[in-house]
């Protein structure tokens, strides 16, 4: 290991095996900012998948978005971001406002080399407009801008529901201060302003894996990493390393798959914690995404520095908060020997149910397991075909739906 100051908190082998950071009391609290002072909190994620060098390579979720609910407004068509290709999936970044009294501020959040995508409530303007091509392709940035969004406290909002129950309102579950929307179709109530988007910015990390089947992860950033998570599903069973304060790099061994989801929560709800999220904030997040964090697979999960977050994504809101926390956590998907030999034979066995745990990485996944197969013509045809195969499914519910 060549890392300066990498602190390695636990391989969390057992259930036992729980590290979490040392938390300040001002920051462990459930209550909420009183007086005259407005604050907002925001969580979000940035999804990547990792080439061979570490890097984020660009791929296609092939698949629309089904996970949201129908009052959920979107660029385009519901299932258009099937084709729309980048690096990075900036998913359900979420902002909460915490006022004593009722007021109206105007919020503004640009996305560097990005699109914004999807969006609750409805927002006062959305750039660029038009066909969907990625604004770095022009040098430009995507933004969405509220102009008058009301706060109101104590108020007793109906928010919007579906049939089904969605992860989306899982990120309801705290005190901040409801909102309140003008829209062409009337009032929309909610408790935070949701917008999603696709991108092309450069993310912090980098992680590739060694000859010996270590995990190097590098910071290329100025500005340390708070803390890291090396996470792995397989077979229902859970395995996860943790460092922090990752300067430059460090080498991970595989994680023993002998964890416990308490465990692993717990360790994640800390570190959100240590951040600045209210309590009750970081459950909600972790509500939101626990059933895509435990996904088949390997996965870094790490927290970007607060400078890379305003770097990528600015925030204006007026008039100013007299304090702002942004937590955003990086998914870097990692294509380990384990991914490419059980996605190579469900492609073989035909096995639907295994590569549908797959579905919305399967494209970079193959993209990837290709880049390492130039000694080997006869892999490389089979990988193609493969890959050609998830192309024809493309934006097709469910998939795969043929033998």
């Amino acid at each position: 290991m060549t890392g300066k100051a990498v602190r390695l908190w636990a391989a969390c082998a057992v259930a036992a095996c729980i590290a979490i950071p040392s938390l300040s009391r001002s920051r462990v609290v459930e209550s909420h900012p009183a007086g005259n002072d407005l604050t907002v909190h925001e969580w979000g994620t940035f999804t990547s998948v990792a080439a061979r060098d570490g890097q984020a390579v660009e791929w296609l979720p092939l698949t629309g978005s089904t996970d949201l609910p129908g009052f959920v407004e979107h660029f385009r068509g519901g299932s258009f971001k099937c084709g729309l290709g980048g690096t990075v999936r900036m998913e359900t970044p979420v902002l909460y406002f915490y006022s004593p009294r009722e007021t109206t501020v105007s919020v503004k959040v640009s996305f560097a080399k990005g699109l914004i995508t999807e969006w609750y409530p409805h927002a006062s303007a959305v750039a660029p407009e038009g066909s969907g091509v990625m604004p770095s392709r022009g040098n430009v940035n995507g933004s969405i801008r509220w102009d008058r969004v009301h706060l109101l406290p104590g108020s007793q909002n109906v928010f919007p529901s579906g049939e089904d129950d969605n992860h989306y309102y899982a990120a309801r579950d705290t005190s901040a201060t409801p909102v309140r929307v003008k829209a062409p179709g009337g009032d929309q109530d909610e408790k935070f302003l949701f917008y999603r988007g696709v991108s092309e910015a450069s993310l912090p990390v980098a992680a590739r894996l060694t000859p010996q089947g270590q995990v190097l992860v590098q910071n290329l950033g100025k500005e340390s990493i708070p803390s890291i998570m090396l996470l792995e599903s397989r077979g229902g069973k859970l395995g996860y390393r943790v460092a922090s304060d990752l300067q430059d790099q460090v080498l991970l061994d595989p994680p023993s798959l002998t964890a416990t989801t308490a465990a692993m929560l717990q360790n994640l709800e800390g570190i959100l914690i240590a951040q600045g999220l209210y309590v009750d904030e970081a459950r909600a997040m972790i509500a939101t995404w626990r059933n895509s964090w435990f996904e088949e697979g390997t996965r870094l999960l790490y927290i970007l520095p607060a400078p890379a977050v305003n770097a990528i994504l600015p925030l204006i809101v007026n008039p100013a908060p007299a304090n702002t926390v942004r937590v955003f956590v990086g998914r870097l998907e990692i294509v380990t020997p384990a991914t490419e030999a059980a996605v190579e034979r469900a492609f073989a066995a035909h096995d639907h149910q295994t590569l549908d745990k797959y579905r919305r990485f399967l494209e970079p996944v193959l993209k990837v397991m290709l880049e390492g197969t130039q000694p080997d013509p006869a892999r490389t045809r089979a990988l193609q075909g493969d890959l050609n195969s998830v192309y024809t499914y493309a934006c097709r519910s469910p998939w795969p739906n043929e033998p």
